[in-house]
């Protein structure tokens, strides 16, 4: 079993927001990911995908993006991005799969979800942009980063030895890594960035960190 990662899909197969609108680069992109997608992935294989799933604004909209990872290999640990207007209770996400017979789905949020040889934690977090800059949402974001964490690490106390790897939708910076510094996190996955990659990548210190968004690792999976 192996676990990839990638992020932003921003699928928009139940509604009319193509992607291309934001240049050239995302033509087609769906049928791109899909074809090196299934290149790699295996249905025992897991992929981590770091948020902005969907442009749906209702659970209802977003079936047919759903169905569209469902038919792709692997299990699909899903968190939630800035732009999942669509995201609900995890209770009703779950019945809305469920009922729509889609089962490759899991939903990472305020919880932990092991894989073949991590323990996947994380939470969206928070940014500086707009109305995200306040302590309110910092300090529950770092709330649902530590309930993730502290329940990987009771985990490993029962004997698990699986790397902790945290992942986040937004860019980790040093005031979230600094709360979290007591955690033996072994990799950092981030998301959200579109442009200007080089000059907007995380400084996670000692700790490898990924940036996952598709269009950054032209619209293919990486292995971690």
């Amino acid at each position: 079993m192996s676990t990839f990662v990638i992020s932003d899909l921003h699928l928009s197969f139940g509604v009319n927001k193509p992607m291309n609108v934001f240049g050239d680069k995302w033509n087609d992109y769906e049928n791109r990911i899909e074809e090196d997608w299934k290149s790699k992935v295996k249905d025992d294989d897991f992929v981590i995908v770091a948020g902005d799933i969907s442009w749906a604004t209702y659970l209802e909209e977003a079936l047919n993006d759903f169905l569209w990872l469902e038919n792709l290999p692997g299990t699909k640990i899903i968190l939630k991005g800035n732009h999942d207007y669509w995201w609900e209770t995890v209770t009703k996400m779950n019945r809305f799969l469920e009922s729509n017979n889609i089962h490759s789905i899991k939903f990472l949020y305020n919880n932990y979800i092991e894989t073949d040889k991590y323990i996947v934690c994380g939470t969206r977090y928070w940014s500086s942009e707009d109305d995200f800059d306040n302590e309110k949402i910092f300090n529950r974001e770092l709330q649902r980063a530590k309930i993730s964490l502290d329940m990987a690490v009771s985990y490993k106390k029962e004997g698990c030895d699986k790397s902790i790897i945290m992942v986040t939708h937004y860019p980790p910076d040093n005031k979230i890594l600094d709360k979290l510094a007591e955690y033996d996190i072994k990799k950092w996955i981030y998301a959200h960035i579109h442009s200007n990659y080089e000059d907007n990548l995380a400084n996670t210190g000692n700790i490898p960190s990924f940036l996952t968004s598709c269009d950054f690792m032209d619209f293919k999976l990486l292995e971690i």
